[in-house]
């Protein structure tokens, strides 16, 4: 039991990382849309480059949006119209027709004539109300037939029966008798004057009608029964052919099949879930030791992709025509901006290829973001600069915006059926993408890292941190200028992080703020400190400079990157000088006394400040530097290091190192204004 509970503790990263891993898994399967994936891609105008298809079971003929579109056209014009009655208006209309008639028909009225034209100017009415008079300026798109509702009763009737006050003249010139047409133009006038509509139209009732109709249309037509031959191998797939493969590839996610195979296709997408995400693993625990390491990192790693995979999810969910809207290359973004390009492209690749088993059109979606993905990461330098950021957020929408346009054409052959919507929604993602910089602040807070943005607010000299060293440590706050100075000339040659490492070499030193005299270039006077001290402990002082630092770099809220140069700086190196001093009053000496804590260097940015501290403090003691003086001293100090092992754990080559001690050489004649002796 006991070596079990030591085995747990000893092995708790790796069983987090397992624990990270199953559950990143599980969490991505769980909330996948559950379908079956067509095996084959295909294009309209393409040749079908598999094998001979067979239909693999019967299926119906999905119809296009056309078809579609074409049947509810038919069926609109067979719904009815519906209209409420207004009984009331017809009273209305009666009398006023009453009052107003003798006005426009000159007969008296006693005369048989007055009544005989009055009566039939009734008759007119009655028949036009029993029909019904349309509203003003109502334009019609329905059926051919109407329903007028009245107290809950419905009457049916042809559209044309309908009036409509525009076309009154012409009404009125079939419906009036030979025997009173004389008296047209009276009876016009009249009715034009007092008709008012007592239809209004009720939508409810008509889309309700046209509702009902669309039920009724099937979305498949025909049946390839089992067996039919469908395709053979580089046969062009035309309209029928397409329409066909179609159909067959939304027969395998319809919901009937799903039922039917759900474990299998859980199981399927389980595998490969798990294996890409286990690909992942693989390449950092190879490529990226410290990173696979790293709980946090790690823990931020498996998050962009589970954000990526779960917001594509979401969208799918919701509407997936916003699909290209998604501002997928953020992540990749994200991951550069606190790691590297490379582990950025790989991570933003595999994340593409899970979501790609649950895209529509799969294959154009993977290169629309691979291509992306990879201008991502080659575009974006100096996120920090605001400039550099809307630079390559251009280049990254133009690229959706090639790539969609040249899969475009190749599947429908032209682009003049090419939707414009889609090309704002890149435009919509790009504009999105520009809320990459406050998610990094977001990033580093939550996950505590730190980015360029960070380290350029971290270098500025006018904080508080370096005030307090300038003022009481000024020699310090010069040293620590210069070894910036050597160590970014030296990052930028090496293809290092150049502003972590001028960072890191700014605060290396900032413990000496604690006491800042017992270091000689704070020292004004000719007495030292350490004339009343022993050794060990003047050695004890000095080395205690580097935890006094690791202490203030809390206080002030460090990023735990740049306390690893305060930390790494000195290595495991001696305090040489007291060392050497010790052995001349004992023979017996204690290493560890004067020996710093570490640990070493271990990347290539803590190594070159390393190099940069030790060279920059020592060439103070040159009392003629010469060039050749420099170059012997530069090389000694730094194979000293070597001999030590201090760069064992950084990934630094031989090569860089010897590129390294070129450039502090050049720096260090350029600071002391050396040149070549000419001959006399």
């Amino acid at each position: 039991m006991k070596r079990l509970i030591e085995f747990l503790y000893n092995s708790q990263s790796l069983i987090y990382k397992a624990f990270l891993y199953l559950f990143s898994c599980a969490l991505i399967v769980y909330f996948f849309p559950v379908k079956s994936q067509f095996a084959f891609d295909f294009s309209k105008g393409q040749s079908w480059g598999h094998e001979t298809l067979y239909a693999p079971f019967d299926f119906a003929i999905i119809k296009s949006e056309d078809e579609i579109n074409t049947e509810k056209r038919r069926l609109k014009l067979e719904a009815i119209t519906y209209f409420d009655v207004e009984a009331s208006r017809y009273d209305d209309v009666v009398a006023a027709y009453e009052v107003n008639f003798e006005n426009y028909f000159p007969f008296s009225k006693q005369s048989q004539r007055y009544k005989r034209y009055f009566e039939y100017g009734q008759q007119l009415l009655e028949e036009i109300y029993a029909k019904g008079v349309l509203p003003i300026n109502y334009t019609h798109e329905g059926g051919r037939r109407a329903a007028l509702v009245l107290d809950r009763s419905e009457r049916d009737l042809p559209f044309d029966a309908l009036l409509n006050l525009t076309a009154l003249s012409g009404y009125l010139d079939n419906a009036i008798e030979s025997n009173f047409s004389n008296y047209s133009k009276q009876y016009y006038n009249l009715l034009f004057e007092i008709l008012e509509p007592n239809l209004s139209y009720n939508k409810t009732y008509t889309e309700q009608s046209i509702a009902d109709l669309y039920l009724t249309i099937s979305p498949t037509r025909d049946i390839v029964a089992q067996g039919e031959f469908i395709i053979t191998t580089n046969e062009i797939i035309d309209e029928i052919k397409w329409e066909k493969l179609w159909s067959l590839k939304q027969q395998f996610s319809s919901e009937d099949l799903q039922n039917k195979n759900f474990g299998w296709i859980v199981f399927g997408y389980s595998l490969i879930v798990s294996l890409l995400l286990l690909l992942l693993l693989f390449f950092i625990r190879k490529y990226r030791q410290s990173i696979f390491e790293n709980n946090t990192k790690m823990t931020f790693i498996f998050f962009n992709i589970l954000m990526m995979v779960g917001m594509t999810i979401l969208v799918l969910e919701v509407n997936q025509d916003y699909l290209y809207a998604l501002p997928i290359c953020i992540f990749p973004l994200i991951t550069k901006t606190f790691f590297d390009a490379r582990l950025g492209l790989v991570v933003h690749l595999l994340a593409v290829l899970i979501v790609g088993f649950i895209v529509p059109n799969s294959f154009e979606y993977v290169v629309l973001q691979t291509s992306a993905g990879i201008v991502t990461i080659l575009s974006v330098s100096e996120l920090y600069k605001r400039a550099n950021l809307f630079i390559s957020v251009f280049q990254i929408t133009l690229v959706y915006l090639m790539v969609y346009l040249a899969f475009f054409t190749i599947r429908v052959g032209d682009i003049q059926s090419l939707d414009i919507i889609v090309f704002g929604l890149f435009v919509v993602n790009g504009l999105l993408t520009l809320f990459v910089q406050p998610l990094i602040y977001l990033y580093e807070k939550v996950f505590k890292l730190v980015s360029d943005a960070s380290l350029l607010e971290l270098s500025d000299t006018n904080s508080i941190v370096f005030k307090e060293l300038s003022n009481k440590a000024p020699g310090t706050f010069h040293h620590s200028l210069q070894v910036a100075n050597l160590a970014e000339a030296a990052a930028l040659a090496i293809d290092a992080n150049v502003l972590l490492t001028r960072v890191g070499a700014l605060y290396h030193d900032i413990g000496k703020i604690n006491n800042p005299t017992f270091f000689s270039e704070n020292q004004r006077a000719l007495v030292s400190p350490h004339d009343e001290l022993s050794p060990k402990d003047s050695a004890q002082m000095i080395i205690q400079h580097v935890l006094d630092g690791i202490k203030l770099a809390k206080q002030y809220k460090l990023p735990d990157r740049v306390i690893d140069f305060i930390r790494t700086h000195h290595g495991t190196s001696k305090v040489y000088y007291f060392y050497k001093k010790q052995q001349e009053l004992s023979d017996e000496v204690d290493l560890n006394d004067f020996s710093y804590n570490g640990p070493k260097p271990f990347s290539k940015e803590t190594a070159i400040v390393m190099m940069s501290d030790a060279v920059e403090a020592a060439s103070k003691s040159l009392k003629a530097p010469s060039i050749e003086l420099l170059e012997g001293f530069v090389a000694k100090i730094i194979n000293q290091q070597m001999e030590e092992d201090q760069f064992v754990n950084s990934n630094i080559t031989f090569a860089e190192i010897e590129t390294v001690k070129k450039v502090l050489i050049n720096k260090l004649i350029n600071i002391y204004h050396l040149r070549v002796e000419y001959p006399e």
